[in-house]
């Protein structure tokens, strides 16, 4: 008897760890599930397409892409399939850059001029009666991004009949910023502990980074960031580039570049220099010596990205110089190995009273057409800081002759954290479709980054990564949507986020459409959700301070003013909201005037951004005929229908996905609906202070008091 329960507890724990590993495969391996495809029909079809697969190349790269493809399709068509290095028989697929394609071939693909140096084309063609399907480019790089796009088709059930497909990316620089401490924390990360082991780099190359960068290769990502931009000096040292070195190698063949943050103060901190005054010939000299030796170890270094004077972060105005000074004394160091500067724009100081969402248009426009021409300016998408929902940034149509790059967040810092399902791509795809009028009408954001306007040389897209050693890498399975969407916008800033949402969800979980329409709805409509249960009708900036964690439209008492949420509501007995129109702080002017005609009248101002440009009266008629704290009130209990109505749509999914993802996001849902409760409940009972009204009808009572709001404390609130 002994036996048998010691035998039958051995069996459990190895039944246990089938699973665990069952799960973990699902949640680690993203959007490349490459999952067996059960429609036999469809998969007679691919059968009849694929015979095996010719790989021309013989690099690095080219050996990455011919295993992937062999991976993907033998894993989602469940037969054997053969590399070879020469054309033999019939419904081939030929993968090879231009430069092993035969004459023939190449007369046959056409014009290679319609895609740039990181574009493909995967086109069917015939030669002496045989068919094949080329996946070919100028370059490795662009054959890698081709393989994932076919394999993507199969994944998403889409024909690989008779295929004519020419793509490339419209920005150059297509980067993950990651917040990453030396110490393995991450600042604004949700998702566990820095991917990057840096106390057994370089010796001990960890799985996850070979995934990592297949995983941004499979999106187009072509860049990314190791280091926070609040800055340590220490990883310029040769004791941590060494460790930069070490994965710079293992991205390179997957087409990324590493970049590290730059501290401005390395000179003084770890150059043993007096000054990092950028007009002192030493401390350009050290910055230049500085680059060549990183150079030497990695050929390909992208650059840095520096944050300066912003936050208590050094910078060229300790010594009376401006932005240009810092940014082209850099720029001068890297230029001679192609290396760019990313200078982030988000300044802001306690020195200046003004409007905070001003100031950084204040410090940047007037230098429009001084930077380098290997400086790019890094811009957030809004004006204050990542929220839920701000109107886009003026400084996107107010820098003609300077190199704009976007910034957005992509971990959720202001959003929920990695509890909350908020699909982010809605939110790029807003930002990037607002018009700027920079050059008249549908001069959008996306045409003003991705160079098409100005026809600039140097482009590019950050996001702030939401990656960590969690065993899905996002925290939330959901969150893995943003990263995929980012690299999805990245490439192409004017897609759509519904088609990305349904590519993201099939290559995921499932092609059943009774699971995709659904859940597809759910997740375009989950960023409106949290706009209305956090900062509805253009609120902003209410989340308590320092974590982020919460609502805390009550706190007052920081040292720094804008530091402080009543700074950017102003609730008061008269209404509520920040008045930057022509009677308060003017930031419309920093519009175009066509923008800052609309934006400025109350009237026409959008209601989504109503009080973020107005203070508004409690009684201001809204469009649907109710006031402005009716409205305001509806709105919170909207966004809280709203996530029971996501628990509802998920609930009915079980069939489509597998029993680990459904409980965990299941979970996760019900903390979403919780807090949603809480951000209603708190923000309601601090104004209804002020507007001295009831909770409309079709309002939820709340069942604590304001008191027990403001008395929770977060003392080890995630990411801060």
């Amino acid at each position: 008897m002994h036996y048998q329960k010691k035998h039958l507890f051995i069996i459990s724990i190895m039944l246990f760890l089938f699973s665990f590993k069952t799960m973990a495969q699902k949640d680690y391996k993203l959007w490349l599930q490459y999952d067996k495809k059960t429609n036999a029909e469809l998969v007679s079809k691919y059968f009849k397409d694929v015979q095996g697969i010719v790989s021309l190349g013989n690099t690095e790269t080219s050996k990455i892409a011919s295993n992937e493809l062999q991976l993907g399709l033998q894993n989602m068509l469940g037969k054997d399939i053969q590399v070879n290095s020469k054309i033999e028989g019939d419904k081939n697929i030929i993968i090879g850059s231009k430069a092993f394609l035969s004459l023939e071939i190449q007369k046959e693909i056409g014009n290679f001029e319609v895609i740039n140096d990181e574009g493909f084309i995967i086109k069917s063609i015939s030669i002496k009666n045989k068919n094949y399907i080329v996946i070919t480019a100028k370059k490795d790089v662009g054959v890698l991004y081709g393989v994932y796009n076919f394999l993507r088709l199969i994944q998403t059930d889409k024909s690989i009949k008779n295929l004519n497909i020419a793509d490339a990316p419209k920005t150059n620089i297509r980067i993950l910023n990651h917040w990453d401490n030396l110490d393995r924390t991450v600042e604004r990360g949700y998702a566990g502990f820095s991917l990057w082991n840096w106390q057994k780099l370089p010796g001990f190359i960890d799985q996850r980074y070979i995934d990592y960068a297949r995983a941004n290769a499979s999106v187009g990502i072509n860049g990314t960031v190791l280091t926070n931009v609040n800055a340590n000096a220490l990883i310029l040292t040769p004791q941590y580039l060494e460790k930069v070195e070490a994965l710079a190698n293992v991205f390179r063949p997957y087409g990324i570049k590493v970049y590290l943050t730059a501290r401005f103060s390395a000179p003084i901190e770890i150059g043993g220099l007096k000054t990092a005054d950028p007009k002192d010939a030493d401390v350009a000299n050290w910055w230049k010596n500085k680059a060549a030796e990183i150079y030497k170890r990695i050929p390909d270094f992208g650059g840095f990205l520096v944050k300066a004077n912003s936050e208590g972060q050094p910078g060229p105005q300790n010594y009376g110089r401006d932005h240009v000074d810092g940014a082209n004394m850099l720029a001068d160091a890297v230029a001679p190995f192609g290396g760019v500067i990313m200078w982030r724009a988000f300044v802001y100081s306690e020195h200046d009273a003004n409007d905070r969402a001003k100031q950084a248009y204040a410090e940047f426009v007037p230098y429009d057409g001084k930077f380098k021409d290997n400086v790019i300016v890094q811009v957030k998408n809004g004006a204050i800081d990542f929220q839920p929902r701000e109107p886009f940034h003026p400084m996107f149509g107010a820098m003609p002759k300077t190199p704009l790059m976007m910034e957005f967040q992509i971990t959720q810092e202001y959003l929920g954290f990695s509890t909350h399902l908020v699909f982010l791509p809605k939110l790029f795809q807003e930002v990037l479709a607002s018009d700027t009028y920079q050059k008249g009408k549908g001069t959008t954001v996306a045409k003003v980054i991705d160079g098409s306007l100005t026809k600039t040389k140097l482009t590019g897209i950050a996001g702030v990564s939401n990656i960590g050693n969690d065993l899905n890498w996002t925290g939330h399975p959901f969150a893995q949507a943003n990263w995929y969407g980012f690299g999805r916008l990245a490439w192409n800033p004017e897609l759509d986020s519904e088609v990305i949402a349904d590519e993201w969800l099939r290559c995921t979980f499932s092609n059943e459409e009774n699971f995709i329409k659904p859940v597809k709805d759910m997740m375009i409509e989950s960023r409106e959700a949290v706009v209305n249960y956090m900062t509805p009708l253009g609120l902003h900036h209410i989340m308590d301070t320092g974590h982020h964690y919460g609502p805390g439209p009550w706190v007052s008492n920081l040292s720094r003013p804008e530091w402080n949420p009543t700074y950017y509501h102003k609730a008061d007995k008269n209404g509520i909201g920040f008045d930057r129109s022509k009677t308060g702080t003017n930031a419309t002017s920093q519009y175009a005037p066509e923008v800052e005609k609309i934006f400025d009248n109350l009237e026409t101002c959008p209601e989504q951004d109503l009080l973020w440009f107005h203070h508004v009266s409690w009684d201001y008629k809204l469009k649907n005929g109710q006031t402005l704290w009716n409205g305001l009130a509806l709105k919170y209990q909207e966004g809280v229908n709203q996530v029971k109505d996501m628990q509802n749509t998920w609930n009915k999914t079980e069939k489509y996905v597998d029993a680990d993802r459904f409980k965990e996001v299941q979970m996760l849902l019900e903390i979403q609906y919780k807090e949603a409760k809480w951000w209603r409940d708190a923000c309601l009972l601090y104004f209804q202070q002020y507007s001295g009204k009831d909770l409309p009808a079709g309002v939820e009572k709340p069942t604590q008091s304001l008191e027990y709001f403001k008395s929770l404390k977060f003392p080890f609130a995630p990411g801060n």
